[in-house]
């Protein structure tokens, strides 16, 4: 179930972080809303997740996650684009949260 609560923090920080850059610094107040709740939640899950998972374990896979999806995010959304250095170094992140998959003890 702890795995379970990553996930959904893992997306609820991906829609608040999108809902950021729409929030144009808080000037709008619908995307403003979004952010403040969607952090709040991710938050709350994330801190129930960290009952079973280490926490290194827990913020590696959450951050890394969320950083992939929201370049995924940026690129369809907003239309932004990556060059090959950002690309390399987001496989890097990406490569290390899938070893902790396999190696961490708390994430199985």
């Amino acid at each position: 179930m702890d795995r379970i609560f990553l996930a959904v923090a893992i997306l609820s920080e991906v829609a608040a972080t999108s809902a950021l850059k729409s929030s144009e610094g808080f000037s709008r107040l619908l995307p403003s809303i979004i952010v403040v709740i969607g952090y709040g939640v991710s938050f709350f899950l994330l801190s129930l997740a960290l009952r079973s998972i280490p926490v290194a374990v827990a913020y590696a896979i959450w951050s890394g996650v969320g950083q992939a999806l929201i370049a995924a995010v940026a690129w369809f959304a907003f239309r932004q684009t990556l060059n090959a250095g950002e690309l390399a170094g987001m496989g890097l992140i990406v490569a290390g949260v899938v070893t902790l998959g396999f190696f961490s003890n708390g994430a199985h």
